[in-house]
């Protein structure tokens, strides 16, 4: 049985990654790419799936031991697990260095004291588990392989095979270290290059650490921010600039339930908010890499524009399921690609125009494709911003008249029309000045409800929305409306879970199946951290830095976060780690510092 979603660390190259539990067991690991099926799938079924375990030897009938103490190494992806055993304590270091080759998973074994006996139990399943490799010797190296892909397994201990699972045995003592490496190739090349652990362990170090000096928060929470932009960092696919959502598919958002959806792939607004933080922080580059990922990925087709694309820009993600899989705790059924693709959701017009302006208000080297894209994008919705659409959730029921979405629009609008002002784009710009006072206008009077004091997530209806909570972060009203401030403590009333996090919208009573799905969710953790941030925007900053941490309290031990919080079996739930919830810790991070509301 996997572990629960907090009880994993991520390790990765920036093209994949994988997911180690505390008792040292690789769960989950897609190679060669983050959307590539999946080689170890035991995080979504049982071990029988695949699975790499590495720690103290067990008895086969006992729990294998967790992890006394887990911690990354600095300012780095570096995990290092110790164990503490009868017979002494052993360290396990899993990482995967940055490649210029063959992705690898490299592991390795040191003991610190006494004499350890440890196992490794590598058990091998392609295609989601489905497919048993051939699993074969080639000039003393181990080698899986199912048809194009082959996996390559090196260690200098002795290894054996039993039950279709590769294991080795051995023993540690102090200063021994013993490496333990997977690397991946097409089945149809020659083999990969013998892995250097030591040489690679040191250059993923460096990488890490210079990648890091180039931060320029230096502020009261800046652990919890590193640890954010490490794990951003994480999910860029390097060679194309292109953000993943998260690194899995189909961990529940309701335990036991259908809400389970494939985060392998670029949402434009996830990778639009995601630039936002990491250029306040200091990373151009890796802003200017999606701008030209964008730009692949819209093509000269700015009218059909997706709201989520491939990592490689890739238009076609067809929704299956993998019925052989149970799913996390049963929480079926386990889905590969995404439905969602095609929806109509305005607003990330907003958002794509929004990370376009801040790159060029933060000095990024202009593009003029960028510029000509924007002025694209704004003459297509001033044809189709009056349309309802699926909204910034993804709604599987009838599409509405989403405030947030008319919103978005209207930032879209407002950025292009900066642009022009700025003197860096031509366009009609009293034209476009009338288009924005008319979206304002219009989700002024059809979006808010005068007698509760507060706008509502669609045209005409009663049910909130947390995504309102952007409203005054985006410059649509001013922080201290009567409109926002009223908006924001009726979210508080009607949103909050007893704990005081933030629902996305009502799931439960009357409005059950307002997103089209059954069941329920948690608390979203994006939504929580716009809470913050707008109590800190309406004066309420002690109140705000509360909420705030009590938020950095639900991380798991290596500071990382799902989508969202179960506030009644107080865990973690959705795919993980999850960008969503890492970008909005920064920002609310950046506000606080800002503000000078933080203790100590």
């Amino acid at each position: 049985m996997a572990g629960r979603i907090e009880d994993y660390a991520l390790i990765g190259d920036m093209q994949t990654a994988a997911l180690v539990c505390r008792d040292g067991t690789v769960d989950w690991l897609c190679l060669p790419r983050f959307d590539s099926h999946a080689i170890f799938a035991g995080l979504l079924g049982t071990e029988e799936h695949g699975f790499w375990r590495l720690g103290p030897a067990h008895a086969a009938e006992t729990e294998p031991p967790t992890a006394a103490r887990r911690s990354y190494r600095g300012d780095s992806l570096i995990l290092e697990s110790e164990w503490d055993t009868p017979r002494g304590t052993v360290r396990v270091t899993d990482f995967m260095p940055p490649r210029d080759g063959a992705p690898q998973l490299i592991r390795i074994v040191e003991g610190v004291t006494g004499r350890v006996p440890m196992r490794s139990a590598l058990r091998m399943r392609f295609s989601y588990g489905r497919v048993v490799p051939w699993v074969h010797k080639h000039e003393g190296r181990t080698v899986a392989v199912a048809g194009p892909d082959s996996v390559w397994f090196d260690t200098e201990a002795e290894t054996y095979g039993k039950a279709l699972t590769t294991y080795a045995d051995f023993t540690v003592a102090p200063g021994d270290r013993i490496a333990f490496t997977i690397s991946w190739q097409p089945s149809h090349k020659e083999p990969p290059p013998l892995p250097e652990p030591e040489a690679s362990l040191e250059a993923t170090e460096d990488f890490w650490r210079e990648w890091v000096e180039h931060c320029t928060y230096h502020g009261p929470y800046r652990e919890a921010v590193i640890r954010s932009l490490i794990t951003l960092k994480a999910l860029t696919y390097a060679p194309t600039g292109g953000i993943v959502a998260a690194p899995t598919t189909s961990l529940p958002e309701d335990i036991g339930g259908v809400r389970n959806w494939d985060y392998r792939y670029t949402w434009l607004r996830d990778a639009a908010i995601t630039l936002s933080s990491l250029l306040r922080t200091g990373y151009r580059e890796e802003a200017r890499a999606w701008r030209e990922w964008l730009l692949r990925a819209v093509a000269g087709d700015p009218e059909n524009l997706q709201i989520m694309y491939g990592i490689a820009g890739e238009r076609e993600l067809g929704e299956a399921e993998l019925d052989w899989l149970p799913g996390y705790e049963n929480s079926a059924p386990v889905r590969v690609g995404n439905g969602a693709a095609h929806q109509l959701q305005l607003d990330v017009y907003g958002e794509v125009t929004e990370a376009l302006h801040l790159g060029h208000m933060t000095g990024l080297a202009r593009n003029d494709y960028a510029s000509l894209l924007q002025l694209k994008l704004i003459r297509y919705l001033e044809d189709h911003w009056q349309e309802p659409d699926e909204g910034i959730w993804e709604v599987r029921g009838p599409r509405r008249h989403f405030v947030h979405s008319k919103v978005m629009a209207w930032v879209a609008v407002d950025r292009t029309i900066k642009l022009i002002e700025s003197g860096d784009a031509d366009g009609p710009l009293e034209r476009w000045r009338e288009l924005r006072d008319d979206i304002h206008r219009d989700v002024c009077e059809k979006g808010y409800d005068k007698e509760r004091n507060t706008f509502t997530q669609s045209y005409g209806s009663q049910e909130l929305d947390a995504s309102l909570l952007l409203i005054p972060q985006m410059g649509f009203l001013p922080p201290d409306d009567k409109r926002v401030i009223g908006t924001i403590e009726a979210i508080q009333r009607e949103l909050s879970t007893p704990d005081g996090f933030i629902l996305r919208y009502p799931t439960e009573g009357a409005h059950a199946g307002v997103d089209g799905l059954p069941g329920d969710e948690g608390a979203f953790l994006a939504c929580s951290f716009w809470m913050a941030d707008d109590l800190a925007m309406i004066g309420r900053v002690d109140e705000a830095r509360k909420l705030f941490e009590k938020l950095l309290a639900l991380r798991n031990d290596l500071g990382l976060l799902a989508e969202e919080w179960d506030p009644r079996l107080k865990r973690q739930v959705g795919n993980f780690p999850q960008a969503f919830s890492h970008v909005p810790l920064i920002d609310t991070a950046l506000r606080l510092t800002a503000s000078g509301a933080y203790g100590g």
